[in-house]
């Protein structure tokens, strides 16, 4: 207990530990995000869980100072191969990440294109983090879907 103010952390008689005030999110698109356009916020409008509030509007903020780790899966649909490339940076307050594909590298068109990112961030308190989408080579990505199997998550580590 810290400042009275509940149980921040909990040890069970087996010894384990758990500590229920712990920043930790995991949020899945509600719906298919169709038509995605360029340069734009991926859209997760159902939280599987949010251990300590911080996650809304399609974007993390720490509530506190320290390394959180972040990752996410995406599933895309509709992959155009004439781009010249999609990306999908995962940008904090202090840092960008960036995956970068080139699908004109596939022979035929996937039916599929799976992004997954994991980092340990440093972020500051007020610190964001969101997903941005982008592309080049092409005027417009009609066909490319944003599935629901997709997720976006973090937790404190220290």
């Amino acid at each position: 207990r810290a400042n009275g103010s509940g149980n921040n952390i909990e040890v069970n008689t087996d010894g384990s530990v758990t500590m229920p005030l712990q920043p930790a999110f995991c949020a899945n698109p509600s719906t298919t995000q169709s038509n995605i356009s360029n340069n734009v916020t991926l859209v997760f409008g159902t939280e599987r869980f949010d251990q300590n509030g911080d996650f809304a509007s399609n974007t993390f903020t720490a509530p506190v100072t320290g390394r959180y780790q972040l990752q996410y899966s995406l599933r895309f649909e509709g992959v155009d191969t004439n781009a010249d490339f999609f990306r999908v940076n995962m940008v904090t307050s202090n840092n960008t990440y960036e995956l970068l594909l080139d699908p004109g590298a596939y022979g035929t068109t996937p039916n599929y294109q799976d992004f997954a990112m994991g980092v340990l961030a440093d972020m500051d308190a007020n610190d964001t983090a969101f997903l941005r989408f982008d592309y080049g080579g092409i005027s417009d990505p009609s066909s490319f879907d944003l599935r629901v199997a997709s997720f976006f998550s973090g937790y404190l580590v220290c």
